[in-house]
């Protein structure tokens, strides 16, 4: 991917993270997708492959593209052009029999080069406590696949610790998988580093 911006926008009392990604020559098209709690709410893709073909094609206006896409779904989110697609999504997840798998602390999980997961599994169907699923984290992108796993206790809850390992130089997430029988579950949350932080997303 050759471009592309990250942005936590505040509505309210709710926060939604603004992911754009450019997909490269072999795909190319922009998409954007809005996560609440790692779970995508919203998405839109448009493609350029007309505009790689044309006499007006560069990599800055490629970019000033990807971040014109970005800006206008945060305006949208902000303006409440969104809400009535982001509730109706919101709901279809309620309603999805299984199991489904919170990070009680998505704004401290990392720390001193250390990551520490309180992570919760509920039922979908009455949003009780699942005890006894197994869960699962790995950070994709690290330069080794080390997969750290426990089960949840009685009231559906378990914390896993371990030191963030060395990572590469392409794109990193946080995956924490979840499973119970025949019922499993997945979130992901993006990482990025401050220092390469665009002014999208410094955006207020």
């Amino acid at each position: 991917m050759s471009s592309g911006f990250n942005t936590d926008v505040r509505v309210g009392e709710q926060v939604f993270h603004v992911q754009t990604e450019d997909r490269g020559p072999a795909y190319p098209a922009i998409d954007t997708a809005v996560y609440q709690n790692g779970r995508v709410l919203h998405r839109r893709s448009s493609n350029y492959e007309q505009f790689v073909a044309s006499q007006g094609y560069s990599s800055d206006e490629l970019r000033r593209r990807v971040e014109s896409q970005h800006r206008a779904v945060i305006d949208d989110l902000r303006s409440g052009a969104l809400d009535a697609e982001i509730a109706a999504a919101a709901q279809q997840a309620a309603r999805t029999s299984g199991i489904q798998v919170q990070l009680l602390n998505p704004s401290s999980w990392l720390s001193g080069g250390n990551v520490s997961l309180d992570v919760e599994i509920l039922r979908r169907a009455d949003g009780q406590p699942e005890p006894g699923a197994e869960v699962e984290a790995v950070i994709e992108g690290a330069l080794e696949d080390a997969r750290h796993a426990g089960m949840c206790d009685e009231s559906g809850r378990l914390k896993l610790q371990f030191p963030l390992p060395p990572l590469g130089k392409g794109d990193l997430a946080l995956v924490i998988q979840a499973r119970k029988e025949h019922a499993k579950d997945e979130i992901r949350f993006t990482m990025r580093s401050r220092s390469n932080a665009s002014p999208a997303e410094s955006s207020p």
